[in-house]
């Protein structure tokens, strides 16, 4: 008889297999578990699939809990902290699933099979060559426990398999409503490799009745498991849990997202410097649609906000812009000194000791806008502690302007700046003129504004263009096609270090 499940009591688990890093799939499924456990008061699980133990590593299994705490997702029982329904390791259950295994073989619902891996192949080449969907024949369903007992002290190579009955296995699944599937295109399914081996099928199965799991959220591609899943429920007297069913990831191209094609690991997207906060609100999007225009949501808005019911049966494309875009405001949304906590080891290839706290800050501050991770930093900022820019010339040019006139501009630049800050003699140059009086953006940028309208007057160009001036300048500060603003650039810079990158840009037109 079919148990069924108590709903009020709400368990959910996540159970990733620890055979590699923490797929970003994987992690939108742990999400969505914890978003549905905390909205209704229940536990969140996280269990480890571990019996392929050829696969399966520790370092693994580390990952998955440091990853997932870096998210800030949080589970109520687990490996590290255990819980009265554990072990949370498939590998430390062994004992468990053989007490259901040999449940099934007195009960004649499971058997030894002994068919070789080519002789499974040849039949199921053969049945697709008739049209036939390829599933197992039942070969050893009727093999004598004489011969069965010969085999395995023969040490012949077995798994064992379940038989399944042929039937129509129905099913409400909160996502994609009501499926129906034909077991009898299945087959016997194999279930376990021996008696100490038990394979997903089956320890999912005793797990979930034994962990009182009341609802499976999981991926789309899990999907076709679960007849297979709730014939062995049915076969063991389980309760069947309720099932959601999400989306899968899309590559832009709609075709599955997989690791021959990008980035697909978790822990890649952490490296890169995108931000927790950034990443769940981009995943909770991927499949889930709040209803409403709005696209920022906190962890503790989305448990509030969260549906499964809102969850999307079509597959949801991975759109890079997408996340750049919501990790950029939460770069925006950061402290400052928070972030630049988060940026400094991404210039550890720098020396940045000649730098205070402050300026660090300010360049950071300054590079802000235009973050899209954390890890473009590197290329943002470079020029500040790089002693000798390196670039073509011709990017000193604003418009049509030749290299006397690019020289002509840097010129009348190092001119303002040495009449209002005259060259002083001291004994620590650079300490001085990072001291200078008024070297700041607000005098910078009205010494040289001035400056332009005067060199524009000179070269009849248009009043209003200050680009014949400041372009040159802060492609001669920067050394790059695009960067901050040249008077931002030059406050932090000092008075000695930008009139020594004028002087060498004015050098590269001699």
């Amino acid at each position: 008889m079919i148990k069924k499940i108590l709903t009020k009591n709400i368990r959910v688990r996540f159970a990733p297999s620890p055979t590699g890093p923490l797929h970003i799939g994987g992690a939108r499924t742990a999400l969505f578990n914890y978003l549905f456990a905390n909205q209704n008061n229940g536990s969140f699980i996280l269990r480890i699939e571990d019996t392929d133990t050829q696969r399966s590593e520790l370092k693994w299994v580390q990952e998955i809990i440091e990853e997932l705490n870096w998210l800030g997702i949080e589970w109520n029982e687990g490996p590290d902290i255990d819980g009265k329904f554990g072990p949370y390791k498939q590998s430390q259950r062994i004992d468990i699933y053989k007490k259901y295994l040999k449940k099934l073989f007195l009960e004649n619902k499971a058997y030894y099979c002994f068919c070789l891996p080519e002789e499974l192949e040849a039949k199921r080449q053969e049945q697709m060559a008739r049209g036939v969907a390829p599933k197992y024949d039942g070969k050893c369903n009727n093999i004598s426990k004489e011969i069965i007992e010969k085999n395995l002290a023969e040490g012949k190579n077995s798994v064992i398999r379940f038989k399944v009955v042929s039937k129509k296995v129905k099913f409400k699944d909160l996502v994609r409503d009501s499926v129906e599937f034909d077991t009898s295109l299945l087959g016997d399914i194999v279930i376990a490799k021996n008696m100490n081996t038990p394979l997903f099928h089956f320890a999912v199965v005793v797990d979930d009745y034994l962990m009182k799991i009341s609802h499976v959220i999981r991926g789309e591609e899990h999907l076709s498991n679960t007849p297979r899943q709730i014939l062995l429920q049915e076969a063991l007297g389980f309760y069947h849990p309720i099932y959601a069913h999400i989306p899968l990831f899309l590559n832009s191209d709609k075709s599955k997202m997989s690791k021959r094609q990008g980035d697909v690991a978790l822990s890649d997207y952490h490296k890169q410097g995108y931000l927790p906060e950034a990443l769940i609100n981009f995943m909770v999007l991927l499949g889930w649609n709040p209803g409403t225009e709005k696209e920022i949501f906190s962890l503790s808005q989305l448990v509030k906000e969260f549906s499964i019911e809102k969850v999307q049966r079509s597959g949801a494309v991975f759109n890079m812009q997408r996340l750049d875009f919501i990790n950029n405001h939460y770069i925006k949304e950061k402290p400052i000194s928070a972030l630049t906590k988060l940026c400094l080891p991404y210039l550890k290839d720098f020396d940045t000791t000649g730098f205070s706290k402050k300026e660090l800050e300010k360049i950071i501050e300054l590079h802000k806008p235009r973050m899209k991770k954390i890890s473009d930093i590197f290329l943002l900022c470079d020029y500040f502690f790089i002693d000798n820019l390196t670039y073509n010339k011709e990017m000193l040019r604003w418009q049509k302007m030749g290299d006397n006139d690019v020289k002509e501009a840097l010129e009348a630049v190092e001119k303002a700046l040495l009449k209002k800050w005259p060259v002083r003699i001291t004994s620590s140059a650079h300490n001085a003129s990072r001291s200078d009086a008024g070297w700041n953006k607000e005098n910078l940028e009205k010494v040289l504004m001035q400056e332009a309208e005067l060199f524009n007057l000179k070269k009849n160009y248009p009043l209003k263009n200050r680009g014949f001036m400041l372009w040159p300048l802060r492609v001669a500060l920067s050394g790059k096609q695009s960067s901050a603003g040249p008077f931002e650039i030059a406050e932090i810079l000092g008075k000695e270090e930008t009139l020594q990158r004028i002087q060498d840009a004015i050098g590269m037109l001699s």
